[in-house]
């Protein structure tokens, strides 16, 4: 599967290394391309997921806000629900468009 941002592949992985929460797909991090991600400041505690790291996705010279979240440390208690340890895997939304 992949994270496309107009036309750029921001991540790539096996379908079977994706894990899907909620209906969103998290990418591992070693599959991401780490230098279109700029962290962000934005704050934000899921009640199960713990807090969550933002970040912002390069498109050409454009820095697009927050299109990219993560769970660096999430509660260990919350893995059993996903069904795995989950941390740093990273989920896209709106403009980065995640497909077979």
């Amino acid at each position: 599967m992949q994270a496309v941002l107009n036309g750029v592949v921001v991540a790539e992985a096996p379908q079977s290394d994706l894990l899907k929460i909620e209906g969103t797909w998290y990418f591992p991090p070693t599959s991401v391309n780490a230098d279109l991600l700029v962290k962000s400041p934005t704050r934000y505690t899921c009640s199960w997921k713990g807090e969550c790291q933002y970040f912002s996705v390069l498109d050409g010279e454009t820095l697009l806000q927050d299109r990219a979240f993560s769970y660096p440390a999430p509660p260990a208690a919350s893995f059993a629900r996903v069904g795995q340890d989950y941390s740093n895997y990273i989920a896209f939304w709106k403009e980065v468009r995640v497909s077979e």
